[in-house]
């Protein structure tokens, strides 16, 4: 048995979400069905993250262990073709030990928000970037993020249905950034509960559109109450951009 490391590369809008669905198309069950496939053998994989519906991945990191030989370039060039013509692909694909685990050995995520704060609609980013008409502060929303940064009790940020054993996580980053008519907000932490980065990106814009002071984003994460928080983001927006590992030399896992 030989346990493969992937890099996958996704377009989250036709999914119900990166993990099996019983009620939808999963990311995860379009790269598994293609593993059996390739190789005649029911597999597995384990993923470095979960993402909602609609959410997108540059660089998410999972494995599948096949007992069939195979070089990796091969087997990424295999599983590719019985991707297509679904948005998914498989970047690179390495050989791990058997006690290297996507999910359970990954010590940082990143993820990436963005958002077009303009007044034409979008074209070529419609369905991979929340459009803000209204003008953004990005210097306000910036300031204000980092009133969540560190080790706190996210309770407010973080999803009804969220199966993390408690809401206590440390963001390492939250950084807030004006490119062009771009507005990007970039996450980093062990782990995040569920919805909590698009939970915080959606306080972050209504201080961007001068809804919401700066000192109100901590005054919602001190509530520790999910009735305090101003506004979900939309899943489209999202990117699951790097997942990084202790002993990964990968460029896309920084």
């Amino acid at each position: 048995m030989t346990r493969f490391a992937l890099t996958v590369e996704f377009d989250g809008t036709p999914f119900f979400g990166l993990q099996r669905q019983d009620n939808g198309p999963s990311v995860q069950q379009s790269i598994e069905d293609a593993a059996q496939r390739v190789t005649g053998e029911r597999v597995t994989l384990h993923s470095a993250g979960r993402t909602d519906s609609g959410v997108h991945a540059l660089a998410m990191r999972s494995h599948l262990d096949i007992e069939k030989k195979f070089e990796p370039f091969r087997l990424m060039e295999a599983l590719n073709a019985h991707l297509r013509p679904e948005p998914v692909a498989i970047t690179h694909c390495e050989v791990k030990p058997e006690d290297w685990h996507a999910r359970f050995s990954c010590t940082g995520r990143s993820y990436e928000y963005r958002i077009r704060n303009r007044r034409a609609p979008l074209t070529l980013e419609k369905g991979r970037a929340w459009h803000i008409a209204r003008p953004l502060n990005a210097e306000a929303m910036h300031d204000a993020a980092q009133a969540l940064v560190g080790r706190h009790d996210f309770t407010t940020f973080r999803s009804a249905h969220c199966q993390a054993a408690e809401p206590v996580k440390t963001l390492d980053r939250l950084d807030v950034s004006r490119e062009g008519d771009a507005v990007i907000i970039r996450a980093g932490a062990r782990s995040f509960l569920h919805h909590q980065v698009r939970s915080m990106v959606g306080c972050l814009a209504l201080v961007g559109q001068g809804q919401w002071s700066v000192s109100q984003v901590g005054e919602a994460l001190k509530a520790r109450d999910r009735a305090a928080l101003g506004l979900n983001a939309p899943p489209h927006g999202l990117y699951f951009v790097a997942a990084r590992y202790a002993d990964d030399t990968q460029e896309n896992s920084q």
